[in-house]
């Protein structure tokens, strides 16, 4: 399949792969902001969760992907509202490459 980035504006795939993941706020001003939720799409530079917090650009989260790797800090790209009370958040990886077990196995494919 031809992947082509001048149409989603990305330089790397996305897969829409469910994980669960636990966020996690690492910044007083997102207050204590703790949740068990899952995951829209991955890749190795970000991932798109479904939460029920109102996230802002710029807000540092651990995310913790639930049996697939070792928590990774993550940057707020964007929050959208998806629908009553929850929100789809765009997540980048500002310091490399998640190294989760999901995404090994479609390294080379």
């Amino acid at each position: 399949m031809h992947f082509d980035k001048n149409l989603t504006g990305r330089a790397e795939k996305r897969l829409p792969i469910m994980v669960v993941v636990r966020l996690s706020a690492l910044m007083a001003q997102s207050g204590e902001v703790e949740e068990k939720t899952y995951t829209d799409n991955v890749s190795s530079q970000g991932v798109r969760v479904c939460s029920t917090h109102r996230w802002q650009p710029g807000d540092l989260i651990e995310v913790t992907p639930v049996d697939q790797g070792p928590p990774m800090q993550a940057e707020v790209v964007y929050c959208e509202k998806f629908d009553k009370g929850r929100f789809f958040v765009g997540l980048r990886f500002p310091r490399g490459r998640a190294p989760w077990r999901v995404l090994q196995r479609y390294d080379n494919h």
